[in-house]
C-alpha cells in the first residue's frame, strides 16, 4: 500500500525550480483526494520555507452542481479541502505564514444556494422558529474572465446585475491543537472555514502551528461574497492558486492574522458575535503592543478611534469577525 501511495502521489505532484530561485511545488486536487476535516492526515506534499505551492481547489459542493436540475443531494460532503501540506521545520510554538500570490477562478460559472437549516435569517438548529424552512434553490453565476465579473440572474424575475470578482479562500487553515479533528465547515483558532475576503491575493495569512509540519489545508473558493454571507453561500467556485509558505520560528500567536502593505488584521471566531469582536480586538491590541511598541492601554485607546471591523460571516457553527488598523496610524515596527 505504501508503494501504491507513493506512485499515486508522483502522478499528481511535481516540483520544479523557477528563475528567481524559488521552488514551485505543483499539486492537483480531485474529488478522489480531497479531505473534509482539519486534523492529522498523511501529507499530500512537503514544502520548505520559501517554496511556492501551485494547486487547485474544488468548490464547496465538490464541483458536483453543474446545471439546472442538479440538487444538493448530489454533494459528497461540504467544503472539500486540498491538502494537507507539510511545511518542513514548522513546529508547535511557531507561526506559519502563507502569502497568497495569485488566485484565479478555475471555471466559467459559480454557484449560490439555499440549504435547509443554513443561513442568517432563516430557521437553523441554533435558532429554531415555527414555520416552514426555506426551500432548496440554486442560482448559477456566469463568470466573465475578461471583465472580471459574475452575473446574478434572478430566478423569479428577469432582473440581472454584474458583480465584480474578488477571489478568495473560504477555507484556509492548519491542523488544530491536541490531536483534535474539526469539520471543514468550522472556523476557529486554527483558521478553517473563516469565509474571509481577506484571504485574497496580496495578503499574508498567519496561523499558529499546532502540530509538526503545521498541515496546511485550502478550499472553498469564492468569486465574491457580501458581508455576513447571510444566505449561507458566496459565489462558490473552484480556484487555481499560488501561495508561498514560510515559518516564523519561536513566535506564538493564538488566532489567525492577516497582513498587507497597508494594514494588520486579526480574526475572532466564536458565538455569540460580541465574543468574536472581543477576541479580534484583544489579539489586535496584543499585536500592536508586541510588534509596534505601544502599551496595551495606548493601543486600546487608539483602536477605539481608528479601527475597523468586518463581519465576514454569521452562518457557520462559529461566526467570524476581522478587526483591522491601517499601518499609517501605527509607530514604526520594532526591530527584531
Amino acid at each position: 500500500m505504501r508503494n501504491l501511495a507513493v506512485a499515486c502521489l508522483a502522478a499528481t505532484l511535481t516540483s520544479s525550480p523557477v528563475a528567481q530561485g524559488q521552488n514551485v511545488v505543483k499539486y492537483q486536487a480531485t474529488i478522489q483526494n480531497v479531505k473534509y476535516v482539519y486534523g492529522p492526515a498523511e501529507p499530500v506534499a512537503r514544502l520548505k520555507p520559501g517554496d511556492v505551492l501551485d494547486t487547485n481547489t474544488l468548490d464547496c459542493f465538490g464541483n458536483a452542481i453543474k446545471k439546472p436540475g442538479d440538487t444538493l443531494s448530489m454533494i459528497k460532503g461540504d467544503n472539500p479541502l486540498t491538502g494537507p501540506f507539510y511545511i518542513e521545520g514548522a513546529q508547535p510554538g511557531d507561526i506559519l505564514a502563507v502569502k497568497i500570490l495569485d488566485l484565479q477562478v478555475d471555471g466559467d460559472q459559480g454557484i449560490g444556494a439555499f440549504a435547509a437549516g443554513f443561513g442568517a435569517i432563516n430557521s437553523t438548529n441554533y435558532t429554531p422558529m415555527l414555520g416552514a424552512s426555506l426551500p432548496e434553490r440554486i442560482w448559477f453565476y456566469p463568470i466573465d474572465h475578461q471583465t472580471k465579473t459574475a452575473t446574478f440572474r434572478a430566478l423569479d424575475s428577469k432582473y440581472s446585475v454584474k458583480i465584480p470578482l474578488h477571489p478568495f479562500f473560504g477555507c484556509i487553515g492548519v491542523a488544530p491543537a491536541n490531536g483534535e479533528v474539526r469539520s471543514s465547515i468550522v472556523p476557529a483558532e486554527f483558521g478553517g472555514n473563516m469565509d474571509s475576503p481577506e484571504a485574497s491575493a496580496g495578503n499574508t495569512v498567519y496561523f499558529p502551528v499546532n502540530v509538526p509540519g503545521a498541515l496546511l489545508y485550502l478550499g472553498d473558493g469564492h468569486a465574491a461574497m457580501g458581508d455576513g454571507e447571510v444566505a449561507g453561500t458566496a459565489i462558490e467556485v473552484p480556484l487555481h492558486a499560488r501561495v508561498q509558505v514560510d515559518v516564523i520560528k519561536g513566535r506564538k500567536i493564538g488566532w489567525p492574522r492577516f497582513e498587507n502593505e497597508d494594514a494588520i488584521m486579526t480574526v475572532g471566531a466564536y458565538r455569540p458575535l460580541d465574543d468574536c469582536v472581543r477576541i479580534a480586538f484583544t489579539e489586535l491590541v496584543g499585536w500592536i503592543h508586541e510588534d509596534y511598541g505601544l502599551s496595551e492601554l495606548d493601543a486600546y485607546e487608539l483602536l477605539s478611534k481608528v479601527a475597523k471591523i468586518h463581519l465576514n460571516e454569521m452562518v457557520d457553527p462559529n461566526y467570524v469577525v476581522v478587526a483591522s488598523v491601517e499601518k499609517k496610524f501605527l509607530p514604526p515596527k520594532k526591530a527584531k
